[in-house]
C-alpha cells in the first residue's frame, strides 16, 4: 500500500460521520475521490482505484459511488453531449463549471458579477434565490488577442 492509505480522507470521515461501514475497497475508492482534482467519471475512478487494489471491480465502484452520492457525500454532474456522469465531493464550496466540449475538461470558477446578476434576476421575477448550478459549455478561443485582453 502507498503512503496515502495511512491517512483518513475527507470522504472517509464523512462516511464515518454517517455511520457507513467502510470496507477496504470503499476506503480506496474514497481516497481516490478525495484526491481527485478533476471531475472523474466512474470508469476513471475505477482505473485509479484498481491501480491501487486490483481486486476492485467496476461494479464495486458503481455501487460505492451511488452509495456516496445517496448519502450526500458526492455530487453528480451531467455535463451533456452524451458524456458519462462526473463526480466531485459535495460541500467543498460553491463554484460554477465551464466545460470544454472538445476535450471534456471541466474548469471550476467563481464570478461575483454572475452571482449578483442571478440574485437580481430572481428578485425581478419575484423569487428569493436559494441556490443554483451554472454550467457553461464552450470551445477554446484561437490564440491571439482576446476580446477582453488589453493590447
Amino acid at each position: 500500500m502507498d503512503k496515502t492509505t495511512s491517512r483518513e480522507s475527507r470522504i472517509e470521515r464523512l462516511c464515518a460521520e454517517r455511520g457507513m461501514r467502510m470496507t477496504g475497497q470503499r476506503r480506496v475508492i474514497a481516497k481516490v475521490l478525495s484526491e481527485a482534482d478533476d471531475h472523474p467519471d466512474v470508469e476513471e475512478v475505477y482505473r485509479r482505484a484498481s491501480a491501487r487494489d486490483p481486486r476492485i471491480s467496476l461494479s464495486t465502484v458503481y455501487r460505492t459511488v451511488r452509495l456516496f452520492e445517496g448519502a450526500g457525500i458526492l455530487e453528480r454532474h451531467e455535463f451533456g453531449a452524451g458524456r458519462r456522469a462526473r463526480y466531485e465531493p459535495a460541500g467543498h464550496g460553491h463554484h460554477d463549471h465551464l466545460i470544454n466540449v472538445d476535450t471534456g475538461e471541466v474548469i471550476e470558477f467563481k464570478n461575483e458579477q454572475i452571482e449578483r446578476l442571478q440574485e437580481i434576476v430572481a428578485r425581478e421575477l419575484g423569487y428569493n434565490l436559494i441556490g443554483h448550478r451554472l454550467e457553461l459549455f464552450g470551445t477554446p478561443l484561437p490564440a491571439g488577442p482576446h476580446k477582453n485582453s488589453k493590447s
